[in-house]
Parts: C-alpha cells; sequence; structure tokens
C-alpha cells in the first residue's frame, strides 16, 4: 500500500471513530509499527490530527460539539458495550436520570427487562423511545437545543432540585486527568451539575475517543462519578484511576 492510500484510510478509521490506535493500524495496514508513526507524525504536520500516547485523535477546540446525526453514527459498537454496562447497574424501582445524548440513548434498548424504573431525562429522543419501550417518563421542560436534542434552561436547573435519582447516567465531550469531565456547553454542564448533586451515584458513559479531551465548560472532577468505557489499555486507564472509579465494557 503507497503512503497516500495508508494516510487516506488512518483518516477515514479516524473521521468514523473519533481515535485510532497505532497497533491496530499496524494490523489494517498490514506495515511496521516505524512506518505507522511516521504517517500520523505527517498527518500530524498537515494538521489533519493530533498524535496521543498509543495512536491519534481528531483535532477539536474546546467549543467543538458534533450534532446527534454525526455522533450517532461514530463509535457504535463502544457505545452499545458501554450502554450494555450501564443498565446492568440499574436495579428494579429505582429513580434514575439519563441525560440527553447519544452514549444515553444506546442504554434504551437493553431497558426492555427492567422492572418499575421510573426515568428523567433532559433528552427528546430518549422520552420517546422509552415510551415506546413502555418505560413511565418524566421529560423536564425548557429550551430545546437543536443539535444536540436536549432540554436546556434555568426552568431545568430549577425542577432537577426538586428531584432526588437513585443513579444519574451522563455523556460528556472530554474525560481528562486534571480537567475532569468537560462538555462544550456550559448551559447542559449546568444541567449535569444539579444532577450529580442530586444523585446517590452518577456515571459518566464515554467511549475510549473521549479520553485525555477537553471541552469549554468543567461539569465535574474525575471523581465525582464511576467512568464507564471501553478502554483497556491499563497504562491509559491509569491516568484516569485516581479513585478506583472506572468500569469497563466488555470487549
Amino acid at each position: 500500500m503507497f503512503t497516500e492510500e495508508r494516510q487516506q484510510a488512518i483518516i477515514k478509521q479516524l473521521n468514523r471513530d473519533g481515535i485510532v490506535k497505532l497497533q491496530e493500524l499496524v494490523q489494517t495496514l498490514d506495515c511496521s509499527i516505524s512506518t505507522v508513526r511516521r504517517d500520523l507524525q505527517e498527518l500530524e504536520d498537515q494538521g489533519k490530527l493530533v498524535r496521543v500516547h498509543g495512536g491519534a485523535t481528531q483535532i477539536t477546540t474546546l467549543q467543538s460539539e458534533p450534532g446527534v446525526l454525526e455522533k450517532s453514527s461514530k463509535n457504535v459498537q463502544a457505545k452499545q458495550k458501554i450502554a450494555k454496562l450501564a443498565v446492568q447497574q440499574i436495579r428494579a424501582d429505582e429513580v434514575i436520570y439519563l441525560d440527553a445524548g447519544t452514549s444515553t440513548e444506546a442504554m434504551i434498548p437493553f431497558m426492555t427487562t427492567l422492572s418499575s424504573v421510573l426515568v428523567v431525562t433532559n433528552g427528546v429522543q430518549l422520552a420517546s423511545k422509552l415510551a415506546d419501550i413502555n418505560v413511565k417518563t418524566y421529560l423536564l421542560g425548557g429550551e430545546l437545543k437543536n443539535t444536540t436534542k436536549a432540554i436546556i434552561g434555568a426552568d431545568v436547573v430549577e425542577t432537577i432540585k426538586n428531584f432526588r435519582f437513585n443513579r444519574a447516567f451522563m455523556g460528556v465531550n472530554g474525560v481528562h486527568p486534571k480537567y475532569g469531565f468537560t462538555t462544550p456547553d456550559p448551559n447542559e454542564a449546568a444541567v449535569k451539575r444539579d444532577v450529580l448533586a442530586q444523585s446517590e451515584l452518577g456515571y459518566f458513559l464515554a467511549d475510549k475517543s473521549k479520553l485525555n479531551e477537553v471541552s469549554f465548560a468543567k461539569v465535574a472532577e474525575l471523581g465525582a462519578g464511576v467512568l464507564l468505557t471501553d478502554e483497556h489499555d491499563k497504562e491509559v486507564l491509569q491516568e484516569f484511576d485516581q479513585t478506583k472509579r472506572i468500569m469497563e465494557a466488555e470487549k
């Protein structure tokens, strides 16, 4: 395979998954690790990606926020594995909160056998899908954010203060050892923080492409909730395992 073909293949995979791993590229492209490293270096020099430990990620800014359609097509299998793990934490008769987002939306197909669960959500699409499987659901009212289909604003924050949750499941755009859990929109970050404050247990669903990423608005420190991820590299996870609050989805 020629250099240009390899690099196009790398960018294609990066656009699909948001992250590429060095060892996986070696196998996929059938070339040496030094060749892949050289390709990643050249692509970074061209401003097409950012190299990280063990691979590379897409270039993002603090305010970058893909829409629902774009996010729903990325890391589908990873999200499903994380979602399955998340649903396994729920017990019968619990009151849970589901944050708006594609990671939490992936939980719904696994919730069909749950008994007497009450769900509160700020996700319009989530509420509709929960109704389809006959889960009792409260949809919070407020301003609808078009890109993420999330209900945000002061009305949501005020309403959340009147509720208590056994468990809250939230998506984030970035998980960083120093900067914690972050998201691009301060309004969405405010909702997540208030939900966390009203919950007995908080869970953050983040596939491996979100690790070591940072967005504009901070939600919480790493120790504020359990990180559910599909990352299995112990060396990578060690950076995030400050409070032993990490759960790995099945491979």
